[in-house]
């Protein structure tokens, strides 16, 4: 369950010099300054990029170090977020205090009948494997495994019953969510599989990816390509799982990507949360609602190449 770079146009200098002014004075001097004065305003508007046109209900697009906003389109319009609320399953594990990356968790039966019920994308994780919190999050983020965001939220909520620690976890989520001012933002399921109350907005998922990117270990996972974990077996040995592959593919194809996550759903569509570098510039943004897998990565390829030219 489930979310790309331009040129900037050439200057165009253009300096009249009248054939009079040059022979009645002499002097070349001035002539160039006055004559040029009136081409600065045509020469700044052929540099201003248009903004793009996208297939998503939603974007949103901001200089990740300033904040500054540089493209919206229906960007707090609440709408339903797929598994880029993934990210916010990431965020709070990552959040826990003292977190220990290579604890071992193993795999229940309920995960595994989870995903099955749910018809849900994951990380085929195998029951009875011990499996690090590292490894859960590669699960999580790169094939998008709603099996290892269960045995996470299992893992780090509390309470006596693996319901009442789902519901803790999620609790978390939103409790973060409030204290990182996303105001536009609820969330009732930890994988995005969610009962009616899971949404979220372009604007605020940008702002949740920008916060997760201040970890180290976040903005690891959300980069790779492909991860291959060796779990433990019930008897004690090493299994070599099938590699993991992003379902990120702008990390292929963009020049500079770095993250974040795709979403999809019946309700969300397709969605993606993207992430790119360039000369030192990072810009970060969000389509929601686009039309097809392939369309939400060229609708953040427009909004980052445009992005890139503010």
């Amino acid at each position: 369950m489930n979310t790309i770079p331009g040129s900037r146009p050439h200057r165009a200098f253009a300096v009249a010099l009248t054939g009079g002014a040059v022979l009645a004075t002499g002097a070349l001097a001035t002539a160039p300054a006055q004559a040029a004065a009136p081409e600065r305003a045509p020469a700044a508007a052929a540099r201003a990029a248009a903004a793009p046109s996208i297939a998503a209900k939603g974007g949103f697009v901001m200089n990740n170090a300033t904040g500054t906003s540089l493209y919206t389109k229906a960007a707090d319009t609440k709408r339903s977020t797929g598994s880029t609320t993934k990210i916010m399953t990431a965020k709070v594990v990552l959040s826990q205090p003292k977190l220990n990356l290579d604890a071992k968790v193993t795999i229940q039966m309920a995960y595994s009948d989870y995903i099955v019920s749910k018809n849900a994308s994951s990380a085929r994780l195998i029951v009875g494997d011990k499996v690090t919190v590292r490894q859960l999050l590669y699960g999580l983020m790169l094939p998008s495994g709603c099996d290892a965001a269960y045995a996470l939220a299992d893992k780090f909520g509390t309470g006596k019953t693996r319901a009442a620690r789902v519901k803790s976890f999620i609790g978390k989520m939103n409790a973060t969510a409030k204290s990182l001012g996303l105001k536009n933002t609820h969330f009732d399921s930890f994988d995005g599989i969610g009962n009616g109350k899971n949404y979220s907005t372009p604007r605020d998922l940008t702002k949740l990816a920008s916060n997760a990117m201040k970890n180290s270990t976040f903005r690891t996972v959300v980069k790779t390509k492909k991860y291959t974990a060796r779990t433990t077996t019930k008897k004690g040995g090493t299994r070599t799982m099938a590699p993991w592959t992003n379902t990120n593919t702008l990390l292929g194809s963009y020049s500079g990507a770095i993250g974040v996550k795709t979403g999809s759903g019946p309700e969300a569509k397709y969605c993606l949360v993207f992430a790119a570098t360039r000369k030192g510039k990072t810009v970060i943004g969000t389509v929601l609602a686009s039309s097809s897998s392939a369309q939400r990565a060229k609708d953040a390829t427009k909004l980052m190449n445009y992005a890139f030219t503010k």
